[in-house]
């Protein structure tokens, strides 16, 4: 990255960090279970609920807990259940249309991150009738309250039931890109672990390591605060103690329960203290060929890391230390290849490959432009890079891998 740009970043950063201390952060009241949430909307004064998920959610019947409280106490609901991963603003539209057509008051994002983020989106073209999504896009757009948001995570992995963003794909041109603003974060979260006990293994593995990346970038980045350093090393233990357990052992709820909670805390990190080019890189993957966004994070997560270098070492040998890979005192770059070399092991264990076939040479050019526009000046990476030096990703994902599983046959993830 040339001189006057980089100085660009870092002074732009620099001035959010600063920031920081005065911006009406908060964090969501955690509720335990679905079953409570009838007796909060009732006490919120509402009376109509939109729940926006997806077809896979209503198939496995995870929304039958819910929806039975909800008869019970007398709430109307409206399903909204065509939401695809990395959702599109006809996903919005139409769950939009549903909120008004039905006199709704109330919105849950009951799934995955694509569940939640278009609940936000659908809060969001609420607050803002005249405003399309692509001109909320970026940070601070919104500055208007939403109707009473709740978040069901289903995966434990996108943080999204904590965080003030939202990703959205543009139907036509596949631009996907984020929203960011205070009245995004919903208001509830509930960390329900029998919501998540029939996430297939391979899911259960992407969504980890994306809430493994979540606190990974935010911890290694240059704006970092004692509560968020505190929070991702707490998300980043957790993880490692209960990835495992909960991938071999889908029922058992305690696993569950605390890999809720790591994404959770991941999600607390990164929304003040943001992301990194993993991230970037793998939106603009899941934007052009529709790749999950855990399966891309998961993929690019080693690689990103190698690439900063040295200038990561320190902070990554805090996170082997609390991951359990390493002791104290150990070097900081023995301890930092450590955790990079566990993050390779968990992969492969998990039958996460190395590669994306779908990758296509005459894309990177506008992969890579998208990834620049998203990441600069806004993430305060240890490293800065522009588009072209962020090329080098994708062609590292373009490289033919006999020895990992092909991981595009498994993509399903809300």
């Amino acid at each position: 990255m040339h001189t006057l740009k980089s100085i660009y970043c870092r002074t732009f950063q620099t001035a959010l960090k600063i920031a920081l201390p005065f911006l009406p952060y908060r964090t969501p009241k955690i509720v335990g279970s679905v079953k409570k949430l009838p007796e909060i909307i009732q006490q919120e004064g509402c009376s109509s609920v939109l729940l926006i998920t997806d077809a896979q959610i209503t198939k496995l019947g995870l929304t039958k807990r819910l929806e039975h409280s909800l008869c019970n106490s007398g709430i109307s609901y409206t399903i909204y259940d065509k939401t695809v991963a990395n959702p599109t603003t006809t996903n919005v539209a139409e769950a939009l249309e549903l909120y008004h057509l039905r006199g709704c008051d109330c919105i849950i994002g009951f799934g995955g991150g694509s569940s939640i983020d278009c609940a936000k989106a659908v809060g969001a073209k609420i607050a803002k009738p005249k405003q399309s999504l692509a001109k909320m896009k970026g940070i601070l757009k919104v500055h208007k309250k939403l109707p009473l948001l709740m978040a069901v995570p289903t995966t434990a992995g996108t943080g999204s039931e904590t965080t003030l963003a939202a990703v959205i794909t543009d139907a036509q041109t596949r631009y996907k890109y984020a929203i960011n603003d205070f009245p995004l974060i919903p208001k509830y979260a509930v960390l329900d672990p029998k919501v998540t006990v029939s996430l297939p293994p391979f899911i259960t593995a992407t969504t980890g390591m994306d809430a493994l990346t979540h606190a990974v970038e935010a911890y290694i980045g240059r704006s970092t605060t004692y509560g968020t350093r505190k929070d991702a090393l707490l998300a980043v233990k957790l993880i490692f103690e209960n990835i495992d357990t909960a991938y071999t052992d889908g029922t058992n709820v305690d696993a569950r329960r605390n890999m809720l909670h790591a994404s959770y805390y991941a999600g607390c990190a990164f929304t003040k203290s943001y992301v990194g080019y993993v991230h970037a890189v793998a939106h603009s993957l899941g934007g052009q060929y529709n790749i999950p966004h855990g399966l891309a994070n998961a993929i690019l997560l080693p690689h990103v890391l190698e690439e900063y270098g040295e200038t990561i070492y320190k902070k990554l040998a805090k996170l082997a230390v609390a991951a359990g890979i390493a002791e104290k005192g150990t070097p900081c770059a023995q301890a930092a290849y450590a955790f990079i070399d566990e993050i390779k092991a968990m992969k492969k264990r998990f039958g996460i490959g190395n590669t994306v076939p779908d990758i296509r040479e005459e894309d990177i050019p506008k992969l890579s432009h998208y990834a620049d526009k998203e990441a600069n000046p806004l993430y305060p990476v240890p490293v800065l890079m522009n588009a072209g030096e962020l090329e080098k990703f994708y062609y590292m994902l373009m490289e033919e891998d006999t020895t990992s599983p092909d991981s595009s046959s498994k993509t399903s993830e809300s």
